[in-house]
């Protein structure tokens, strides 16, 4: 067992080493100089690297629209960058539309699928020409109707999230039976029954989500259209993974996929397609600087304390994300248990991660920071959330 652990330690670092090596390589003259910061924690997003993410999701769903999942990055650097290659934008309250709105997007080119809105939101979006918005429930079908009447809603299902690092099937979402009857309330209160949506869960590796997703959509479009309800609009949410300590799907292998699943179940295709990545545009995009601030044993365990943590930059941490770490030193690799800077027992970022001996001081780079950081961090316990450099 201690051998096939180290074993274990030994290919998760080298993937990490590997990673690192790439990441640097691929930004070679831009990079070299922000590696080593005098103050950390410090969050590197390449801003180059979203753009090309962003055409390759583009080229690969050509035939679909695609909307930038702002609550990913909510950088503006990041929004802007995202504007000027002509992305829309998903957005889920006030704050994130203003942010889009100044970055120079379109209103016509901006959705909100967060199917539990604010009233104030609404109103907001509604004054600035915003017009489509998902729904899953009757109450929020009186919502709309009463603060932007005559707007597009699409309704979200719920699908399966097997596969999926961070599942999102349980808070959102109703059955196909109960989708029929939330659009037919929808058109019955004025809106225009514009189409459907659903989520598969961020981080998805698992295809027969969006198997099942598509076929379920399917049997919904049917149901509607033999109720009277032309719907012109399927979004097919987010989902796209990125590299972890692990390989991921690619953007090209699931893009082949879904357009085959589309050509079976839809052989008049919708109006219109929309796709809403998040952490597939900019979660491996970004680097996570940060240093050591401690060590010690504790139980048997060896403990690496960090000056950033899951409070300020790292909460998926606490939901399964595992991060790559890697540590420019050499030597025998030594299990750790990584703690984060502030003084919750909580803090604790990351368990069997196989480092060289590290020395107080050190710089550990955390990789596939780009998605779901800043956004989640806070200043608890006075802690500063990771300074953004944009290169």
């Amino acid at each position: 067992m201690v051998k096939n652990t180290a074993n274990l330690g030994e290919v998760r670092f080298n993937f990490a080493k590997k990673y690192f090596k790439e990441f640097v390589e691929e930004r070679r003259g831009r990079i070299e100089k922000l590696l080593k910061p005098s103050e950390t924690p410090v969050l590197l997003m390449d801003l180059e690297g979203v753009r090309k993410k962003y055409l390759q999701v583009k080229y690969n769903f050509s035939e679909f629209n695609v909307y930038y999942a702002v609550k990913a990055n909510d950088d503006e650097g990041v929004i802007k960058t995202l504007a000027e290659v002509g992305s829309g934008f998903e957005v889920a309250s006030t704050e994130e539309l203003k942010r889009v709105l100044s970055a120079g997007a379109r209103v016509e080119k901006i959705i909100s699928s967060n199917p539990v809105k604010p009233p104030e939101f609404i109103d907001f979006a509604y004054s600035v020409g915003m017009r489509t918005f998902a729904i899953d429930s009757f109450a929020e079908v009186d919502k709309i109707a009463r603060i932007a009447p005559r707007s597009k809603v699409y309704v979200r299902l719920a699908v399966p999230n097997e596969g999926s690092d961070w599942p999102l099937s349980r808070k959102f979402g109703v059955s196909v039976d109960k989708a029929l009857e939330i659009l037919e309330y929808a058109n019955s209160k004025g809106l225009i029954t514009y189409g459907i949506t659903f989520h598969v869960g961020s981080q998805c590796n698992n295809l027969r989500n969006w198997f099942i997703a598509i076929k379920l959509s399917a049997e919904l479009w049917e149901r509607a259209r033999a109720k009277g309800l032309k719907l012109q609009m399927l979004n097919i949410g987010g989902g796209i993974p990125v590299r972890y300590n692990y390989e991921s799907l690619r953007v090209e292998d699931i893009a082949y996929y879904v357009k085959g699943l589309l050509r079976k179940y839809f052989p008049i295709q919708p109006y219109e397609l929309q796709i809403e990545p998040g952490r597939g545009i900019v979660g491996d995009q970004g680097l996570m600087i940060t240093r050591v601030i401690g060590k010690a044993e504790r139980g048997g365990e060896n403990w690496l304390y960090i000056d950033t943590g899951v409070f300020n930059g790292l909460a998926e941490a606490l939901g399964g994300i595992r991060y790559p770490f890697y540590l420019e030193r050499e030597g025998e690799l030594k299990e750790w248990t990584v703690g984060g800077v502030s003084c919750d027992s909580m803090d604790v970022v990351a368990k069997g991660v196989f480092l060289p001996e590290p020395e107080v001081g050190d710089y550990l780079y955390i990789l596939s920071a780009g998605a779901y950081t800043t956004v989640y961090a806070s200043n608890f316990n006075g802690f500063p959330k990771p300074k953004v450099i944009n290169f």
